[in-house]
Formats: structure tokens, C-alpha cells, sequence
């Protein structure tokens, strides 16, 4: 029988320690049920909204995971087994899997993609190519509807999600201003994504320095909260938009949070704030998928990878996404 390591869910996180609260296992793997198919992993992914099915909490957009189960999320690999035909033995997959060196899924309970073998890349199938690339692209071009010439700011815009954001706000004629964490990030936000000017949010006051952006924000794509949030929201121009795809800020308080202290520009500035989720529109992977690998291909689009080897240092590398510490896209490389 095939052994598989996986890291278990034993208890709810208590802020960034994440070794106490999940433990690495191994166990044989069973044998597939009809309509179950398994990778042997290359990547996977780490994504900040994980944190939030770690915890407690019953009202985010899904269930908490229970404890004493796999971990849950991103895997990148091959098909080693298959009992669906759809999904035939050794292709290419995407799944939300199990951070684990194998994934037993259903494909339709899983978002299972079969993935193009053109790209020069794989990993850019967690990238560009990736929810993070489609959830960018939701977000700025059908959610905040940029439009030529208007100004649009990114928070965590040297991350996974945002920097793929600056550089869709970029091809579609904005303004951007990215807020980012460090001279470095913020040199990176300018120098490689095209941004035209980047805020330290370490360093700089932001509201300050958005208060000089002439017209004020058009439109705002907000993956953090907090103070951050206030800041914009005091420097919006009447009828802007925001665009929330993230909260990190706020991810590991096990109750709600207190809103914004700015609150009364919403409707003194008359804003339209909107929270999207990419599974409320799987029917539109394709058509992101089409744009972002012509704009991959042609250069206009890309995105690094922080890169951490070895399932068992996978703590290592959520743990750097979560506290700020990458650029760009955080992945688990578990090739051989």
C-alpha cells in the first residue's frame, strides 16, 4: 500500500502559531470510490483564506473545518488514479485537495480543472493562470468596472492576488497606486508591476500620501481591512467603488470586528462597496483563463513565486504568507 503524509487539523490556531495547532501524519491510502480520482501533488498553495476555515467561526462563506481532518487546500499534480473518465490517468489537475502528498477528491465537489500543457511555467497554474489570477481579474474588470485613465488602489499589492491586480489595472489603462509593506516591496510594485507610485504602509502615513492622489481613489481593490481600509475610505472620490476580496487583518479574530471608523464616507461620498467570492462564478474560468494566458504569453502579465521545499515545512511557508513576509505567490514545491 502507498503511504500518504498529510498535515491533520488537530485545533484551532491561536494567531500565527500554526505548529500547535496541526500535525504532520502518515496513513496508507485507501482504495478510490467511484467518481474519485487522486494526484500525487507538485505544488501546493498557500492561501490566506484558509485561515479563516481553521477557526471557529460559522458565519464566513463556509463551514469551519471540523477538527482531526486533513488540512484542505490547493493542489497542483498528476493523476495517479482514476474512477471518473473525465479525468483520465496522468493529466495535468487542479484541485482543492488536502495539504498532503496525495488527494483523494470527487472532481465536482473539488473545482477539479484539467490544465493546459503549453505553458512554459505549471506553476502559473497557481498564479497567473490561477484562481489568484481570475479572482484579480473578477475583481477589477467585472466588479470595480475599470475604466481609461481612472485611479485605483491595491492594498497588499506585492502579494499573490494584488500584484496580479496591479498589473490587470495597468492593462486596462488605470492610474494605479499600490500599498504595500517595505522599501523593497514597494520598489517591486513600481519597478516590475507597473504601478505608478506605491505606498509603505511601514514607513509612510497612507492616508497622507493618499490624500495626494489628484481626483481622489476611483476605485479601491481591498484585500486587507483595518486601518488600511479607513485610510482609503477618507480619500475616495464621489462614486467610487470598492471592490473587497480579502480581510487578512482581520482572519484570526475568532468573532466579527468592529467596521471601519470611516464609515459615514460611504454615504457621504456615495460608495458602492461589494464583496466577491470567484466560486459565484465558475462559469467564467474559461473566459479568464483565455485573456490572462494571452496576456501571459505576450508578457504583459506575470507573477514570482516564494518558494518553500518539502511538505513537512509547509508551516514554514503559510506562516511567511500570513505574516507579510513573501512576494508574490507562496507555493509547497513536493517534487521529488
Amino acid at each position: 500500500m502507498t503511504k500518504n503524509r498529510f498535515w491533520r487539523l488537530d485545533d484551532h490556531p491561536q494567531g500565527d502559531d500554526f505548529s500547535s495547532a496541526l500535525s504532520l501524519q502518515e496513513t496508507e491510502l485507501a482504495p478510490l470510490e467511484d467518481g474519485e480520482i487522486r494526484l500525487k501533488a507538485d505544488y501546493l498553495s498557500m492561501d490566506a483564506g484558509t485561515r479563516m476555515w481553521m477557526g471557529p467561526r460559522e458565519d464566513g462563506y463556509q463551514p469551519p473545518l471540523p477538527m482531526g481532518i486533513p488540512m484542505a487546500g490547493q493542489s497542483l499534480g498528476r493523476i495517479t488514479e482514476s474512477r471518473d473518465d473525465r479525468f483520465p490517468v496522468g493529466r495535468l489537475v487542479r484541485v482543492f485537495g488536502q495539504w498532503a502528498d496525495y488527494s483523494t477528491v470527487r472532481p465536482d465537489d473539488s473545482w477539479a480543472v484539467l490544465l493546459d500543457e503549453d505553458i512554459d511555467d505549471p506553476r502559473q497554474h497557481f498564479g497567473v493562470l490561477g484562481l489568484n489570477g481570475w479572482t484579480a481579474l473578477y475583481g477589477t474588470k467585472d466588479i470595480l468596472g475599470i475604466k481609461e485613465g481612472e485611479n485605483l488602489v491595491i492594498s497588499a499589492a506585492a502579494g499573490a492576488t494584488g500584484s496580479l491586480a496591479c498589473q490587470i489595472g495597468r492593462n486596462l489603462g488605470a492610474k494605479v497606486t499600490g500599498i504595500a509593506g517595505g522599501p523593497d516591496k514597494c520598489r517591486y510594485v513600481v519597478e516590475e508591476l507597473g504601478a505608478e507610485r506605491c505606498i509603505d504602509y511601514k514607513n509612510q502615513d497612507v492616508a497622507a500620501e493618499l490624500k495626494k492622489i489628484d481626483g481622489g481613489i476611483n476605485a479601491y481593490f481591498e484585500n486587507v481591512g483595518g486601518p488600511i481600509l479607513d485610510a482609503v475610505l477618507a480619500n475616495m472620490a464621489l462614486f467610487g467603488r470598492v471592490a473587497v476580496c480579502g480581510m487578512i487583518a482581520n482572519y484570526e479574530s475568532d468573532e466579527g470586528v468592529p467596521g471601519p471608523k470611516n464609515y459615514d464616507q460611504v454615504l457621504m461620498r456615495r460608495l458602492r462597496i461589494e464583496g466577491f467570492l470567484l466560486p459565484d462564478v465558475p462559469e467564467r474560468g474559461p473566459e479568464y483563463h483565455a485573456l490572462l494566458k494571452d496576456w501571459y504569453q505576450n508578457g504583459k502579465i506575470t507573477v514570482p513565486f516564494d518558494v518553500t521545499k518539502g511538505l513537512e515545512n509547509t508551516l514554514v511557508a503559510y506562516g511567511r504568507m500570513m505574516t507579510g513576509k513573501n512576494t508574490g505567490k507562496v507555493i509547497v514545491d513536493l517534487r521529488d
